[in-house]
């Protein structure tokens, strides 16, 4: 039998009760705790969490604060390379990159990003960007990837590999130039990823294109194709892992350039394959540029990652996404590889 043992009670107006001293609850450990034989109402303070819980009579539900710390990496679709008749076309920007994990470099190599503030009960869009799709035929801008978010955390897709005579499209990450004149590449954004690379010359044989921006500028074309700018590394899931790299840009007259490391894809060349080869998916890589009327490479899709204490929060996702959940230490990490739709936490 429980016993009650009290020096003060004072009451006042009311059904009012006040306690000299503070209250002490019982202490449990979360293994003392499931052993308890429990009925709803039952309040304890949990020593392994350092929580306040109550009995719901059916599970544990701790009390206090109801927000928490979300750690993120959020990439967009890269875009794809650019179309082209017989010069090469520039290879796509890899998607937008935004990172808020330990102090690890966020997009075009800037500092981490703020951790998100994330409340229990409440639904949060997260939505994986496709990458841009692979085009040809002369004169075809290639196709921008697709945004990915967290809520209001939003990484802008990669920007198009510009065809022959064109400039390379902005985005996350700029998309490189098409070949032949001054044209130039696509601006990255800012926070985000850097511009695809230009053309630096008119003469000949001014048949290379420019390679798609990443956490590096797109390298620029000359005679040779520009490659595409490297990728980061980011260790959220507990293993090093590079993502985001440019496209290379495709040459009618020499090889085509390789991709940024982290998935970027290789440019044609004036020898089979002239076909660009598509980003890695789930990397959010620019695709490879084109030569000789081939098709470019498409953008790699991108990805979403969230990782926060295990003990702060269950996650509950919804339809309409494909992810995946770990531990690491005592952290959750779930990732996020394809499509649209709501997670919430309780």
């Amino acid at each position: 039998m429980s016993t009650l043992e009290t020096n003060s009670i004072g009451k006042y107006s009311g059904n009012n009760v006040s306690v000299d001293d503070s209250l002490n609850l019982k202490s449990y450990t979360t293994t003392q705790r499931d052993a308890l034989t429990s009925s709803a109402g039952d309040t304890i303070y949990n020593t392994t969490t350092t929580k306040v819980e109550y009995y719901n009579g059916s599970s544990w539900v701790a009390t206090g604060a109801s927000s928490f710390a979300i750690e993120y990496l959020i990439i967009a679709g890269g875009g794809s390379g650019g179309g082209t008749a017989q010069t090469g076309s520039g290879g796509g920007g890899a998607g937008g990159y935004l990172n808020s994990y330990a102090s690890e470099t966020s997009g075009a190599n800037s500092s981490t990003a703020s951790t998100y503030t994330t409340y229990k009960d409440t639904n949060y869009t997260v939505t994986v960007g496709a990458g841009g799709a692979s085009v040809s035929g002369s004169l075809t801008v290639g196709n921008q990837g697709n945004n990915s978010l967290f809520d209001f955390a939003v990484a802008i897709g990669g920007g198009a590999g510009g065809p022959s005579l064109r400039d390379g499209k902005g985005g996350g990450s700029g998309g490189g130039a098409g070949a032949q004149n001054s044209q130039t590449g696509g601006n990255g954004l800012s926070l985000q990823g850097k511009n695809g690379g230009g053309i630096t010359t008119t003469g000949t044989p001014y048949a290379a294109g420019g390679g798609g921006g990443a956490s590096a500028d797109g390298g620029a074309a000359t005679s040779s194709a520009g490659a595409g700018g490297n990728g980061l590394s980011s260790s959220i899931t507990g293993s090093a892992v590079t993502r985001a790299g440019g496209g290379g840009g495709g040459n009618y007259n020499g090889a085509g350039a390789s991709g940024g490391t982290g998935g970027g894809g290789a440019g044609g060349g004036n020898s089979s394959p002239h076909t660009g080869t598509a980003g890695t998916v789930n990397t959010g890589s620019g695709g490879g540029g084109c030569s000789n009327t081939a098709a470019s490479g498409a953008g790699g899709s991108g990805i979403v990652i969230l990782r926060y204490a295990t003990a702060d929060a269950t996650i509950s996702v919804g339809a309409g996404l494909t992810s995946s959940s770990a531990t690491d230490g005592s952290d959750t990490v779930v990732t996020f590889t394809a499509g649209t739709g709501t997670v919430s936490f309780s």
